[in-house]
């Protein structure tokens, strides 16, 4: 097998959560150019619809656009089965459903904090439990985690979402090793400041914008693009000696 060729996809079906927008949507579609067929999840279904349209605009093999809450049991086995059933197979999975509420933590709402541990780690449990049946009857798989370079790092006012993340890299390794034995892989991808929706509030305050991208060697903020290698290289053959690793892409964040 030549170098470029163990970056494709070609008869392998991806499913990613969180993908009708940000860095979701940016990873379907570099697996779908990669060849895989691409089936995006999101809460709203029509987003989904809507990106999958886009990504085959593209030129990529946009699968379908499906409605699923990833924190609720039910609709994530469902959407299993729906996958498996129209597609036969699941080959990738990624977990990239979350979402930030940032409080100091003595005005932090319970509620607001449950809320983001509920997405961001319970809801990716939930999925790589339903997946886990499928994967391992398979004897092959790659669930690709999206943790943060806040899940290795911390920040002020993101209590939640800093233990959420760092929530999922423990979930990542502990999988890692659980599902070795039957050729299934999990690791996790930890982007730092990228320019998506979940950091508007960032963007839309210009001191708070120059204090995060500050922290960056590389003193920018991230453009979607930036993750689709990572992630390509994550799903695709040319990871297949990684397991339970944490793949930092973060602009020298963590190193600063």
């Amino acid at each position: 097998m030549d170098v470029l060729s163990q970056f494709r996809l070609d008869g392998r079906v991806a499913v990613v959560t969180g993908g009708s927008k940000g860095l979701g949507k940016a990873m379907g579609l570099a697996l779908a150019q990669a060849g895989a067929e691409v089936v995006l999840c999101s809460r709203h279904g029509a987003e989904a619809s809507q990106a999958i349209v886009e990504i085959q605009a593209a030129g990529g093999r946009g699968g379908a656009g499906l409605a699923c809450d990833v924190t609720d049991p039910a609709a994530v086995e469902a959407l299993v089965e729906r996958v498996r059933g129209q597609w036969g197979r699941i080959d990738i999975w990624v977990n990239s459903a979350g979402i930030n509420i940032r409080h100091p933590i003595e005005d932090f709402p319970v509620a607001d904090f449950e809320r983001v541990v509920d997405v961001n780690l319970r809801g990716t449990w939930l999925c790589c439990r339903a997946v886990s049946r499928v994967l391992k009857e398979q004897g092959s798989g790659s669930v690709i985690n999206v943790a943060s370079v806040l899940g290795t790092i911390g920040l002020r006012e993101r209590t939640a979402y800093c233990a959420s993340k760092a929530g999922v890299i423990g979930l990542t390794r502990a999988l890692a090793l659980e599902w070795a034995s039957s050729g299934v892989r999990c690791n996790a991808l930890c982007p730092g400041p990228f320019l998506t929706e979940i950091n508007q509030a960032l963007l839309d305050d210009p001191a708070k914008a120059r204090a995060v991208v500050g922290q960056t060697a590389f003193q920018r903020w991230a453009e979607l693009r930036e993750i689709q290698g990572p992630a390509l290289f994550l799903a695709s053959d040319a990871s297949s000696y990684m397991t339970g690793a944490a793949l930092v892409v973060d602009g020298g964040w963590s190193v600063a």
